[in-house]
């Protein structure tokens, strides 16, 4: 590898070619402020917060974009520097909703931050200021372009890294603005609602539709409230309480809920082991009969919009399963209804989510049985750490205690990884392997369908067959396995599509993590620790092997992939067309 040697504020320092300024003086332990760079998505020197001088140069250059080369001298903290960048920054704030104290990101906002530490007291530039009215039509996502700073990371990675390209900037000059096209509401256009713009905004430009209102309308009615948590939110819920990134805590977001007042604190994990049970005799079905192959993952609402809008002709490829949280939903209204004598009506399901497209698809007709929603609310993982802190609750000097019986207290480690991508394939291939085996499958850590890599393809034994199984995470990534499938380049059996990168636990409803962090810590890979950490602890590993999941076949469904199941439990998606100029 070729090295290029170079100084930085007179410190000598030496990189890899086509390193950049801004990561060259941070290899050196020297901060450079940045706002609209983030690592892997967003590279446009567009905000200028990170002028830097170069000895001879003409002009400041922005550090994210400026390549290093042999000898150069790189000043980042001189007079110039510093007044150019501050008045870049009032430039900004100038024109900026300034009402900090009623933002969603007061307190973990990067332009405040940056104003922190650049020491702004002052906005000397006051004058006309833009005004634009809040796009709340989405079920899931608000966008407020009062608090924009045309950084460009919702496009980038709207466009780059989702290939979804809703979103864009408009207009020049003073007008600029990030909007969709013919001035569309992001609930008209194909938005899938993964929330991932959310997830990469330094300021509250984008945020969650808030559905905690209706939570707590909830808990303070007559109504049976019921709640349930995804295997992501344990993994990332204790990073809003100052807890390490990756740090499990199950025990005690449990505790919590019981606190805020849910009369019973389920498992969604159990709705995995239900979605395995159905998915894998529907794949069975379809290897042993000629069905539509290869058969994709439906967990993912973002993913399946996304197949609804962009790739119609794979419609009758997707599973015909609900999501976990869909069927479990399902069963609480039915079997649970039933064995607690509670009218369904009288039941309200609230999920917690780490995803903002849950938000959409516990709206979506098809999964409401005889006009009864499957779950009534869902709030991500930010919304539960909110409704912790308004009540009053000291989260980190919670006692541990366990979910509920009967649909928590079981749950298998082949739930819990469905919160990172390849773990739906993973856990698939737990039970499909065993049941195509005849016989216990002891090799139950399937490391080949782990791991970050954007597409992994793989090929299992499973007793005298053999399943070729495809893992994507990001539509970036499900777009080019497509495609690579159209063209024949590609033949699988088994496919999970994910549809943000890392899976679950770095949806668009978790933790904000600043861009500043994730220049040193894969985020994804972090989260992904405890999870695994989680199935690897738990006695249970297979979903088969849930005695509630059996208890619930025997008692209530008959068998998996049966009438009673695929009334309860399965749907069906339609093409949606592409949006068109009205």
């Amino acid at each position: 590898m070729d090295m290029v040697n170079l100084k930085i504020n007179g410190q000598d320092v030496s990189v890899p070619a086509g390193t950049t300024v801004l990561e060259a003086a941070r290899s050196a332990g020297i901060e450079i402020p940045t706002l609209c760079y983030l690592k892997d998505v967003s590279q446009t020197g567009s905000c200028r917060m990170c002028l830097v001088e170069i000895k001879g140069g003409r002009a400041l250059q922005a550090a994210c974009v400026y390549p290093v080369a042999e000898g150069i001298e790189v000043q980042t903290n001189t007079p110039a520097v510093r007044e150019t960048r501050r008045a870049v920054l009032e430039l900004m704030l100038s024109n900026h909703d300034r009402k900090c104290l009623t933002c969603p990101r007061n307190r973990n906002c990067e332009l405040q931050a940056l104003a922190d530490e650049l020491g702004v007291e002052d906005i000397p530039y006051e004058g006309v200021r833009s005004e634009y009215d809040i796009d709340d039509v989405s079920p899931s996502i608000v966008r407020d372009n009062n608090k924009c700073v045309l950084c460009r990371r919702c496009v980038n990675v709207c466009k780059k890294i989702q290939t979804v390209g809703v979103i864009d900037t408009m207009e020049r000059g003073f007008k600029t603005k990030v909007g969709c096209a013919f001035e569309a509401s992001l609930g008209e256009v194909d938005c899938v609602n993964c929330g991932q713009c959310i997830a990469v905004c330094p300021v509250g430009a984008l945020r969650e539709k808030d559905s905690t209102k209706d939570v707590w309308e909830a808990l303070a009615s007559d109504k049976h409230v019921v709640v349930q948590t995804a295997p992501a939110v344990r993994a990332a819920l204790g990073e809003e309480f100052g807890l390490p990134m990756g740090e499990r805590v199950t025990g005690k977001m449990v505790a919590a809920l019981r606190r805020l007042g849910f009369d019973k604190v389920f498992d969604t994990d159990f709705g995995a082991d239900l979605t395995i049970m159905e998915e894998g005799t529907e794949l069975l079905h379809r290897i042993q009969n000629g069905g539509t192959l290869p058969m994709i993952t439906s967990c993912s609402p973002g993913w399946v919009k996304f197949c609804e809008h962009n790739y119609p002709e794979f419609l009758d490829n997707l599973s015909t399963c609900k999501s976990p949280h869909e069927m479990f939903g399902a069963i609480i209204k039915s079997y649970y209804a039933e064995k607690a004598g509670i009218d369904p009506k009288d039941i309200y399901v609230v999920s917690v989510m780490p995803c903002t497209a849950k938000k959409f698809e516990a709206a979506r007709d098809e999964l409401a049985a005889n006009g009864v929603p499957d779950v009534d609310a869902v709030i991500t993982t930010r919304e539960l750490a909110g409704m912790i802190k308004q009540s009053g609750i000291q989260f980190n000097k919670l006692p541990d205690e366990v979910f509920d019986s009967p649909f928590g207290d079981e749950a298998t480690g082949a739930g819990v990884i469905f919160g990172v991508t390849g773990g739906v394939m993973e856990a698939a291939l737990r039970t499909v392997a065993e049941i195509l085996s005849g016989k216990p499958v002891e090799k139950v850590d399937y490391e080949e369908v782990r791991g970050l890599d954007g597409v992994k393809i793989a090929s299992v034994p499973a007793g005298d067959k053999v399943i070729r199984a495809a893992v994507a995470h990001g539509l970036g990534n499900a777009r080019k396995l497509l495609d690579s499938i159209k063209a024949g380049e590609t033949q699988v059996d088994f496919i999970e599509i994910m549809a943000c990168p890392g899976g679950c636990v770095t949806g668009g409803g978790q933790p904000i993590v600043s861009s500043r962090v994730k220049m040193d810590v894969n985020v994804s890979a972090e989260r992904a620790k405890a999870i695994y950490a989680e199935d690897k602890s738990l006695k249970v590993r297979k979903s088969h092997d849930n005695p509630y999941i059996k208890q619930l076949y025997s008692e209530y469904l008959g068998e998996a992939g049966g009438h009673k199941a695929h009334e309860l439990l399965h749907t069906h998606y339609v093409a949606r067309p592409k949006y068109e100029v009205k």
